[in-house]
């Protein structure tokens, strides 16, 4: 099967949607003939090096758009730009009779750009899609100082109701992915032909099996995640303020920004400063230390679209309490963890008290749970399983076109074209 990928930023020495994209090529690859079109960063490692068995079609990244990290990760600044470069380059490979199966639209995560696939008759696939979830009313006036360009997400659901262009995308696609199923009620608005859950981020492999601390009343509690308000650091702080007949349930806490310092005067407000650690950024391989030296992962981000974090605690073992919202919601179910309903602050902090409480006192439901959350990343996280069942909704694809679409080339037509052409890239 021929493939054609796009994902405008890709490279597995990035962070991030980059990092993704050339973990799902590379998986990929594998499977499939597959093509890339990407924008190449100056200074990085050749995006042919890092991905040997799939061809690589490249464009410089424009100097401009990378003068603020941060921005172009938030608004994409040079997506028309590759838009373009996709468009031209299809063109040519159609006049020369060159033939996809099948094309797909990896990165970026968000739903708010329009596809250049739209323009062609390539049946295509988008997602998986993230993002467009709201903050809860109840958590507002506490995350309102978030920078103004992500307070843009507002406009998300008027763009999937009037944008031609965005809504075209979607509803031409023969497949939209979303990072969890609430993606398909965020586009309600634009009629799709399919729709199919699929976690962006996975895994490389299963952590050894660790014994922890099996005493009744001993808990660490870890959590690891950018320091903003939507996180649900500060739910954790106020959760433990209610643990104060429990010494030994301790907090670490694995993250920089804004939040960290608001989460420290909270902490101290509450007279439980002694038992959070508050470490801020540390390395990747000191993350890895914590998953395995903590016993259970808190994560109660309420406005997570898609928790591929959780993965990353799953496969240490660790027994998972996340908010019920976005991806969480998705990921966690009664064999990995606890999920919490999103209320209001002051009940979400008595909640996520509740279950630590429920924690501490039962060892055998940490290591039942720690073992089920392993299992379950074991069985759907790891890159083979998730580009195999990738490839199975391609294949899917491709059939139902073949079967509909008595215009397009057979395989020996397709072949021969194949053989006439010289492709230099």
């Amino acid at each position: 099967m021929k493939v054609l990928l796009l994902a405008p930023n890709i490279d597995k020495t990035d962070v991030g949607e980059a990092f993704v994209a050339c973990k799902w090529a590379k998986a990929l690859s594998e499977l499939v003939d597959l093509t890339v079109l990407a924008f190449q960063r100056p200074g990085r490692t050749c995006l042919a090096e890092q991905l040997p068995n799939a061809r690589l079609v490249t464009w410089p990244e424009p100097a401009w758009a990378r003068k603020n990290e941060r921005l172009n990760a938030m608004l994409k600044p040079a997506r028309p730009v590759f838009a373009g470069h996709v468009k031209r380059w299809i063109r040519t490979a159609q006049k020369r009779g060159e033939h996809f199966d099948l094309a797909h639209q990896l990165m970026p995560q968000a739903a708010r750009y329009a596809s250049p696939l739209r323009h062609f008759e390539i049946p295509y696939i988008i997602g998986p899609l993230g993002g467009a979830l709201e903050t809860p009313a109840n958590f507002r006036e506490e995350a309102s100082n978030a920078p103004v360009f992500t307070r843009l997400r507002a406009l998300d659901q008027f763009r999937f109701r009037h944008d031609p262009w965005l809504r075209q995308t979607y509803a031409k696609a023969a497949c939209v992915l979303g990072v969890a199923p609430y993606v398909r009620d965020v586009l309600s608005d634009v009629p799709l032909h399919r729709f199919e859950p699929v976690l962006e981020l996975g895994i490389d492999d299963v952590a050894p099996r660790k014994t922890r601390d099996n005493r009744v009343g001993q808990l660490k509690i870890l959590h690891v995640g950018r320091g903003v308000r939507t996180k649900g650091l500060r739910d954790t702080v106020r959760a433990m303020a209610q643990l104060a007949d429990l010494p030994n349930v301790t907090l670490t806490s694995a993250g920089a920004g804004e939040e960290i310092d608001a989460c420290r005067i909270e902490a101290e407000r509450l007279g439980v400063r002694d038992r959070i650690t508050f470490l801020g950024r540390v390395p990747r391989e000191q993350v890895e230390e914590l998953y395995a030296s903590h016993d259970i992962f808190c994560f109660p981000s309420f406005r997570e679209p898609a928790g591929g974090v959780l993965y990353e605690a799953m496969r240490h073992g660790l027994p998972i309490l996340a908010a019920d919202r976005g991806g969480p919601g998705w990921i966690v179910d009664g064999s990995s963890g606890v999920k919490i309903p999103v209320t209001n602050p002051t009940e979400f902090a008595s909640h996520i008290a509740d279950a630590l409480r429920n924690f501490a006192h039962d060892p055998y439901i940490r290591q039942r749970l720690g073992d089920g959350a392993r299992a379950k990343v074991s069985e759907e996280g790891l890159w083979p399983v998730k580009a195999g069942r990738l490839v199975s909704i391609y294949e899917s694809i491709v059939a139902g076109q073949k079967a509909t679409s008595p215009f397009r080339l057979d395989r020996s037509t397709t072949t021969k074209l194949h053989q006439k052409t010289t492709f230099t890239h």
